[in-house]
């Protein structure tokens, strides 16, 4: 455990990328393969352990800690993994066995047998940042600063390969990755992986600046196309059974059964997943009701059915073509389209522009777009966000004066600051939630915020501080509708903090029935 409690400290401490993935390929050069492969499954959270729940891990700490000491010190902290490294009496203990590689542990943990004892003796076995990473090992949530796409440039550079040959089957290899690392170390093949049920990476796009696009128009070497405001998915059939895969990977086939399409061979398909009859497409407030229902019912399959927006084409007829130029694949995905069976798949029209403004109107008319994709015609899907190749050109936000409400603290390098907030609206005379926001402000200003909080706190709820209703933020979103989940009757899409209001009095606020009128959201 020495050495991975050391690796995770570092990684938190550098903020440098560069830094960052010298350390994860130090660490994979100085341990042995399945401490790799494990290693890599915790960076990237794909470790489960199906016998431990955070409630037992709190449980287990609260009969061997004073509860109320536990309490006090978890609110001050504001890290679950750190206040019990800190907490913890080990002396009260007999060590009976301690595993330093954290295999073992895990293999131990996965057994299913007196899992209680053991997380007690591993506790009682390590130091204080040996105990840390072992919570943030078996709890998961690292919060160390380090995504997905980093361990992969850390692998790439560890065995000396492009990144493209990490990206092209990540996907369809699990933990503990013992055939990649095996490729890696020169003693096996290329692994091989069951394409029928492997999600492939998504090309992704940089945010450009408008003051940009007139370069980019003034040529004829991009596309332009809406971005709609669903949530993107792969389409992957094999045999006429098509799977289809969120943005994550995560598999979510069972929630959207009218999405078929045909093929005897390897098909792969990007797009965006939507809701409407007759491809008419409704708000994401209404996509919501058909996210997560494994089992949707007929009624919901008729008043929503789901179709997808096809964007691009990576696999058709079993061949690869993500190396051909977009121009190549958009002629493939069209004949495609013409060609083959499918059900509730439309193809993503290109559209045209000569002038901003014209570009600029264009999207006003649809209220469910959030801007366009502008993608060059010789690009390739490689699976990474490469510069240069994909943009999106956003709508500019919607922005809304709230009250802060609720304060609790964050996770990570924000386990010591209140970063987390509650914000709400006027309801005659009273003050209701409307959002949740954790994004958008400075360094400084959530020092400034933190500030006000300690200071204005008027109750506790275990982790959570209510204040005093006396600061108003500015929040920016993209959009705002009608919800049955909100006390408010509505919700807002990626509410982030835009300025802090200190010179707006809280009584200036708009009201429910204003903002619905400004919005134009009627009851």
């Amino acid at each position: 455990m020495k050495k991975i409690a050391i690796l995770l400290e570092s990684l938190i401490y550098n903020s440098s990328t560069n830094k960052k993935i010298d350390l994860i390929v130090r660490y994979l050069n100085s341990v042995n393969i399945r401490e790799k492969g494990y290693c890599i499954a915790l960076l990237t959270n794909q470790l489960k352990f199906k016998y431990i729940k955070k409630k037992l891990i709190i449980n287990i700490i609260k009969d061997n800690i004073d509860p109320f000491l536990f309490s006090m010190s978890y609110d001050y902290v504001g890290d679950l993994a750190e206040t019990i490294a800190l907490i913890w009496n080990k002396k009260k203990y007999k060590n009976k066995k301690n595993f330093t590689n954290i295999y073992e542990i895990i293999l131990d943990l996965n057994n299913g047998k007196n899992i209680e004892r053991k997380i007690i003796n591993y506790l009682s076995c390590l130091d204080a940042n040996e105990r840390w990473a072992f919570i943030k090992l078996i709890s998961g949530g690292l919060r160390v600063g380090v995504s997905t796409k980093l361990v992969k440039k850390s692998i790439a550079k560890f065995g000396n390969v492009d990144i493209a040959e990490i990206e092209n089957i990540w996907n369809g290899l699990k933990p503990p990755y013992q055939d990649l690392f095996m490729w890696l170390d020169g003693k096996a093949d290329y692994p091989k992986i069951d394409i029928s049920n492997t999600f492939y990476s998504f090309t992704l796009s940089t945010t450009i600046e408008k003051k940009l696009t007139k370069n980019i128009l003034a040529n004829n070497d991009y596309f332009f196309e809406y971005k709609w405001d669903g949530i993107r998915v792969q389409l992957v059939n094999v045999n006429s059974d098509t799977k289809i895969f969120s943005r994550n990977g995560e598999d979510i086939t069972n929630s959207f059964p009218e999405i078929k399409v045909v093929s005897e061979n390897l098909l792969v398909l990007d797009g965006e997943l939507l809701v409407g009859k007759n491809f008419n497409v409704l708000g994401f407030g209404q996509l919501q009701k058909r996210i997560n229902k494994k089992k949707p019912t007929k009624i919901l399959l008729e008043e929503l059915p789901a179709f997808v927006k096809v964007y691009d084409i990576l696999f058709i007829d079993g061949k690869d073509i993500r190396a051909n130029k977009l121009s190549s694949r958009r002629k493939i995905l069209e004949k495609w389209f013409t060609e083959k069976n499918k059900y509730n798949l439309e193809i993503s029209k290109l559209i045209y522009y000569k002038s901003e403004d014209e570009l600029e109107k264009s999207y006003k008319k649809y209220p469910f777009i959030e801007g366009i994709m502008i993608k060059h015609k010789s690009s390739t899907y490689n699976g990474l966000r490469k510069k240069g190749t994909w943009y999106k050109w956003k709508k500019n936000p919607k922005y809304l004066d709230a009250i802060l409400m609720y304060a609790q603290r964050g996770h990570g390098k924000r386990s010591s600051f209140f970063s987390d907030y509650t914000l709400g609206i006027w309801s005659k005379n009273s003050v209701i939630p409307i959002a949740k926001a954790y994004s958008g402000y400075t360094d400084k200003e959530l020092q400034e915020l933190d500030k006000f909080i300690r200071k204005n706190t008027i109750a506790k709820y275990g982790p959570v501080r209510e204040v005093k209703k006396e600061l108003v933020l500015e929040l920016a979103f993209d959009a705002i509708q009608k919800s049955n989940r909100h006390k408010s009757g509505l919700s807002l899409r990626f509410p982030r903090i835009h300025r802090i209001r200190w010179d707006k009095p809280v009584n200036e606020v708009m009201t429910i029935e204003e903002i619905k009128k400004e919005f134009l959201i009627f009851s």
